[in-house]
């Protein structure tokens, strides 16, 4: 913990930080006799915990607690002081501090009350490092990694992972899974703006990337018709007669090859997304 101690008597402040030192409760980062003074510090060091006495000179500490709460809430305020009336113990617990202790200094007592502060200041660090876990797992964010996992795993049963043209496959199939949009009702050139390169370039790149999936699936079922593979483009993916071309042409069975589909081949692919 990082502590910060204020009281106009400064063999008080000597005592504490000696107290706080030996017993490695933390590091002392700073002091002062003042409560003004106390409070422009305390605003710029940020200590975790800030032992303050009640009276003091320029602003009494009930006030400085008040102020740095508002600015900081989270630094932890320890009230030592002589005092012993019930409502100025009262207000100085109002005003936000966690604990009192009065003086003559025990040094027991301060060692178990800031063990007890710096414990609660671990609870809450650790309660907020959840939150913000929970927070930035949003479910947004996770169903989108879920859809890019999924689109992967099928483009690689075609071989077309690492392609120039798989991130732009991805990036339509997610924009069209976030719209729920097919990809026939949406205008090509308007979702090659979201990839930030010209239509022409964009088209290109995602053709010849389907081209090669079509090339390896007519491969594929060349020898095996009831390739688990090949059974998937009947879902829209591949076209029955393009893939049959593509193989006719590998077996030099024709001059051309199996035309690419854009339209059959992402729908087909949100179908399988969807199916997962």
């Amino acid at each position: 913990m990082r502590y910060y101690i204020i009281d106009d008597d400064v063999n008080v402040v000597k005592i504490l930080t000696n107290l706080l030192e030996e017993n490695e409760s933390g590091e002392v980062i700073g002091s002062s006799n003042d409560g003004e003074t106390a409070l422009n510090e305390i605003l710029i060091c940020n200590p975790d915990i800030v032992l303050v006495d009640l009276l003091l000179p320029k602003l009494d500490g009930n006030s400085l607690v008040k102020e740095v709460k508002l600015l900081k809430p989270k630094i932890k305020f320890i009230m030592i002081s002589q005092v012993s009336d019930a409502k100025l113990v009262e207000d100085s617990y109002n005003s936000g501090i966690e604990f009192f202790i009065s003086k003559p200094i025990n040094k027991i007592e301060v060692e178990k009350v800031t063990s007890k502060v710096a414990e609660k200041i671990e609870i809450e660090n650790m309660l907020s490092s959840i939150k913000k876990m929970f927070k930035d797992t949003n479910p947004q964010k996770k169903s989108q990694d879920n859809n890019i996992r999924i689109i992967k795993h099928i483009l690689s049963r075609f071989g077309m992972l690492g392609e120039k043209g798989t991130d732009d496959i991805i990036k339509i199939c997610l924009y069209l899974l976030e719209t729920k949009k097919s990809f026939e009702e949406c205008n090509f050139n308007d979702l090659c703006s979201i990839l930030g390169d010209s239509p022409k370039t964009v088209q290109q790149r995602i053709r010849r990337t389907i081209k090669i999936g079509l090339t390896n699936l007519a491969y594929m079922e060349i020898e095996n018709y009831f390739n688990e593979s090949f059974q998937d483009y009947s879902k829209g993916m591949f076209d029955f007669a393009s893939v049959k071309t593509e193989m006719d042409y590998i077996k030099g069975k024709s001059k051309t090859g199996g035309k690419v589909i854009l339209s059959k081949f992402f729908d087909g692919l949100l179908l399988q997304c969807e199916e997962y």
